[in-house]
């Protein structure tokens, strides 16, 4: 059965995206057979993952109120490598008819579950908010990676992130835990990195991934080619490093 991840964090441009799309790409270079769900309407991680989103015949938005299933949604991204339950600006609308449903927080999970046993990892990339489309992530997830960049401001939104878990912990979803922060788009020449770095580790120890993304040009261009930066350019020393992650999250899930 699929280990079950979100990738969240309720500040916005630190990249969730980039790291949902490349622990996906990373993944499957450890051989593991990956979904990755976009919950977020700008459909950032369907395009990056080499997914047209204007054409998309269904999308997570028909699985959530219940026009489609989540076999009829799933796509498989050639040149990824990886599958995709995609998203287009469409899925906005689901905040809204979302409010009038039953189970409302739990769709996504009720849906999830008729596929779970094809894969081995299943990725949800969440929206910068805390939304309906975040807790449906949220609780149909086993635990939450979070990407941060280490900033002062960083620190700040990662407390809010840190109790809204422990809700939904204590509310909707007993199973879900941090798995780990990971620091991302990381700069060793700025001094003030270095610092909220350490007091990371100092506040969160083993919950901090050895693993640190740099800041990388070429994770940057991959986008625009439709790639995943771990497949653009695998020698970049950003795609390399997501590799490595790949890597100890396998390690790590072993050890839940």
């Amino acid at each position: 059965m699929a280990k079950t991840f979100c990738v969240a964090n309720q500040k916005g441009g630190v990249g969730k995206t980039t790291t949902a799309v490349n622990l996906a790409a990373g993944l499957v270079a450890q051989k593991q057979r990956v979904l990755l769900i976009d919950l977020d309407p700008q459909g950032n991680a369907t395009m990056g993952s080499g997914v047209d989103k204007a054409n998309l015949e269904n999308s997570v938005y028909q699985v959530l109120i219940g026009m489609a299933t989540a076999a009829q949604t799933v796509l498989y991204a050639p040149t990824a490598g990886y599958s995709v339950m995609p998203a287009n600006r469409d899925l906005a609308g689901a905040e809204v008819e979302l409010v009038d449903l039953e189970n409302r927080e739990m769709r996504l999970k009720l849906a999830l579950a008729e596929i779970e046993d094809q894969f081995d990892f299943i990725l949800i990339d969440c929206p910068p908010a805390l939304s309906l489309l975040t807790l449906n992530g949220l609780c149909a997830a086993d635990g939450v990676v979070v990407p941060m960049q280490c900033e002062y401001f960083a620190l700040e939104g990662l407390s809010d992130l840190v109790n809204t878990i422990k809700q939904v912990h204590a509310n909707l979803n007993p199973n879900l835990k941090i798995i780990g922060l990971l620091r991302v788009m990381f700069d060793a020449r700025v001094t003030l990195q270095q610092q909220v770095s350490e007091q990371l580790m100092t506040h969160f120890g083993n919950k901090v991934f050895k693993t640190i993304i740099p800041r990388n040009v070429r994770l940057a261009e991959a986008p625009s080619y439709g790639l995943p930066g771990v497949i653009f350019d695998k020698s970049a020393r950003g795609a390399q490093a997501y590799i490595e992650f790949g890597g100890e999250m396998v390690e790590r899930i072993k050890t839940m």
